[in-house]
């Protein structure tokens, strides 16, 4: 199987544009998820200090066999933990679960405005990521456009990324574009959006016409438009099924096709509004 795509980063560093996400699994069953996709050939997992399974990925990783410099993780920090000493102590918390020495990505989980800790708490990752060799890169997940702007405004400092949700029926145009217009890479959370959207009659005529699952024809779509896509299973078949998605491409009107299907179906909360 072909390896991912790699993606730069505004501070050139460089993350693999297809990765694996443990969100709603278990520690114990995050062990042989991970290290199922480690064998597959995912570098690029994706866990949090909320997902509390950070030790078991840890474990999976210290436990395949491939070398740490090579495999990118991305760890977050839940508003809870915003603030100053608090940001500092939550970073030192991941990295003891996950036992490494450093994180390539640290990201604050949401913008919880309510709060009004966000840019605070930037300004300590910034402090992170200038004097302290644990991290490689900072971003941020779930920011609307309005809070990215406040950021940079008022620190100078752009995220290297936004992870947010994206799929088929929640295609964030605006966001994007928003995105490109400051330099900052989209990743996008719950790529696939629900069952219904896999079933959705353009979806099931693209795969029936390139001869792969409606999971491959989305993911190929996210790599296509240019996200980074973190699609999660803890089914082997499923984790080997969507990290095939290298040895075909869309058409653009099957690109188009996708993308038209938007209607603002959020599953998950509203970033405006959220304050964890």
């Amino acid at each position: 199987m072909a390896d991912s795509p790699l993606t730069t980063l505004n501070n050139d560093v460089q993350i693999p544009q297809l990765g694996f996400g443990v969100w709603r699994v278990s520690n114990e069953n995050s062990i042989p998820a991970v290290t199922k996709a480690l064998e597959v050939g995912y570098r690029h997992i994706d866990t949090a200090a909320l997902y509390r399974n950070e030790k078991g990925v840890g474990q999976a990783i210290r436990a395949s066999g491939v070398p740490r410099e090579d495999i990118f993780v991305t760890t977050k920090l839940w508003p809870t933990e915003f603030g100053r000493e608090p940001a500092l102590a939550g970073f030192e918390a991941s990295l003891e679960r996950l036992d490494m020495e450093y994180v390539d990505l640290f990201l604050l989980h949401w913008p919880a405005p309510g709060r009004d800790l966000y840019v605070e708490t930037w300004r300590t990752l910034e402090k992170l990521l200038a004097d302290d060799d644990r991290v490689r890169a900072i971003g941020v997940s779930n920011f609307a456009a309005a809070h990215l702007r406040r950021l940079v405004d008022e620190t100078g400092t752009t995220p290297v990324l936004n992870q947010v949700e994206l799929h088929p029926t929640l295609t964030q145009a605006d966001l994007r574009e928003t995105h490109r217009e400051l330099g900052i890479a989209t990743e996008a959370w719950s790529p696939l959006g629900q069952s219904e959207d896999l079933r959705h009659p353009t979806i099931r005529q693209i795969a029936e016409r390139v001869g792969r699952t409606p999971a491959q024809v989305v993911i190929r779509w996210h790599l296509q438009i240019g996200n980074v896509v973190i699609p999660k299973s803890t089914t082997p078949a499923r984790i080997e099924e969507n990290f095939d998605v290298f040895g075909f491409e869309l058409s653009p009107e099957d690109v188009d096709a996708i993308e038209a299907l938007d209607a603002g179906n959020r599953l998950g909360p509203d970033p405006e509004q959220f304050d964890g």
